[in-house]
C-alpha cells in the first residue's frame, strides 16, 4: 500500500484549501468525502445567501466572481466546484470515513466505506454543518420535521413551527410567511437572539409585533404529533397548536462520533473543543490536525470560512518541515 504524505478528511472549502497547499508543496495527497463535493454548502437552502463578502471566501489565490459583493449558494458551489477542477484536486466523494489507527511506525491507517488508506499526517475538516442539534424528544422522526430548510414553496399554505431565534430561524420564518405560510415560532429565550444580523432583526420583530407571525416566548417543545404539537409555556404549562410542519432551527455541531472514531481527544465540557494546538492545530495525535469550523467544538458561531482559510498553509508548513528536517 502506497504511504501518502497526506490524508485530508473532507471535502468542504477547508479540505479543498488543504489539498491546494499540499499540491503546491509537492506532498502526495487524497481529500476522503463522505458526500459531495463542499457538501455542507449544497445543503444550504436552495436561495441562500452568504453574510460573508465573495472576496472573503477565496481560498487557493483564486478570485471569487459574483454578481453581487455577497455571492449566493448557487455561485458559492460553481466556485468551489471550478476551483477544484482547476487544481485537479484529488477527492474521492461518497467514501465515509469509518476509523483510523496509528501504526507502531507511527503512520495513520484510515479504513473508509470503500477502502483502506495508510498516511503519515492527516488533516481532519469535518466542519460541523452536517449533524443537526437534535431536540431529543418524542415525535421528532417524524417525516414533517426537517432540521435542514430547503425551500419555501413546500409549505404555501401550511401551518409551520419555527423552532429557534437565531439567524437562520428569523429568515426561515420570514421566508415562509412572505410566501404564504401560516408561521409560529417557539422560542426558549425572552427575545430574538442578540446576534441576529441587523437587516433581518427589525423585520422579525415587526412581523412578530403586528401579528404576521405569531412567537411564543420562554417556551420549549414537549413533542411533536402528526397534525400539532405540544409546547410548554413561560409557566409550565402544556398548550398545543395545529400544525403540518416542524422546521427545527436548532443547530449543528460537529461530528462526535466520527471524531471519537478516529481517536481524536474530546474534553467532556460545555464546549467539546477537539484537544488541539491553537497555534500549530495539531492535535494530542501526533501528525494529526484539525482545521476549519471544527476547531471551535460546540462555539459554532466562532469560526467561519473566512477566519480559517489560513489552516491549510499552517499545517502543510509544518508537514514539509518535517519532512525536511526528518
Amino acid at each position: 500500500m502506497k504511504t501518502l504524505d497526506l490524508i485530508i478528511i473532507g471535502g468542504g472549502p477547508t479540505g479543498l484549501n488543504c489539498a491546494i497547499e499540499a499540491k503546491k508543496a509537492g506532498l502526495s495527497y487524497i481529500i476522503l468525502e463522505k458526500g459531495l463535493l463542499v457538501n455542507s454548502i449544497y445543503h444550504f437552502p436552495i436561495n441562500m445567501t452568504f453574510f460573508s463578502t465573495s472576496k472573503l471566501l477565496e481560498i487557493g489565490d483564486t478570485p471569487f466572481i459574483s454578481h453581487t459583493e455577497k455571492p449566493t449558494r448557487r455561485e458559492a458551489l460553481e466556485y468551489y466546484r471550478r476551483l477544484q477542477q482547476a487544481y485537479d484536486l484529488k477527492v474521492n466523494l461518497y467514501e465515509p470515513v469509518k476509523k483510523m489507527e496509528r501504526r507502531a511506525d507511527g503512520l495513520y491507517f484510515v479504513t473508509t466505506s470503500k477502502g483502506e488508506y495508510l498516511g503519515a499526517s492527516v488533516i481532519v475538516a469535518t466542519g460541523f454543518y452536517d449533524t443537526p442539534r437534535l431536540l431529543n424528544i418524542p415525535g421528532e422522526d417524524l417525516p414533517k420535521v426537517k432540521h435542514y430548510y430547503d425551500d419555501a414553496h413546500p409549505y404555501i399554505g401550511q401551518k409551520v413551527l419555527v423552532i429557534g431565534a437565531a439567524n437562520s430561524a428569523c429568515d426561515v420564518a420570514l421566508e415562509t410567511w412572505s410566501k404564504g405560510s401560516e408561521v409560529t415560532m417557539a422560542i426558549r429565550e425572552d427575545d430574538i437572539y442578540q446576534g441576529v444580523k441587523y437587516w433581518i432583526r427589525p423585520n422579525i420583530e415587526n412581523r412578530i409585533k403586528e401579528g404576521s407571525i405569531t412567537a411564543y416566548f420562554n417556551t420549549v417543545v414537549k413533542e411533536i404529533r402528526e397534525h400539532e404539537v405540544v409546547l410548554e409555556g413561560p409557566d409550565g404549562t402544556l398548550f398545543t397548536i395545529e400544525n403540518d410542519f416542524v422546521l427545527a432551527m436548532t443547530g449543528y455541531k460537529p461530528n462526535y462520533e466520527l471524531l471519537h472514531n478516529l481517536g481524536l481527544e474530546i474534553p467532556d465540557d460545555e464546549d467539546q473543543i477537539p484537544v488541539h494546538d491553537p497555534e500549530t492545530l495539531e492535535t494530542s495525535l501526533p501528525n494529526v490536525y484539525i482545521a476549519g469550523v471544527v476547531c471551535a467544538g460546540m462555539k459554532t458561531s466562532k469560526l467561519f470560512i473566512e477566519n480559517t482559510r489560513d489552516h491549510g498553509e499552517i499545517i502543510v508548513n509544518q508537514i514539509v518541515g518535517r519532512l525536511v528536517s526528518g
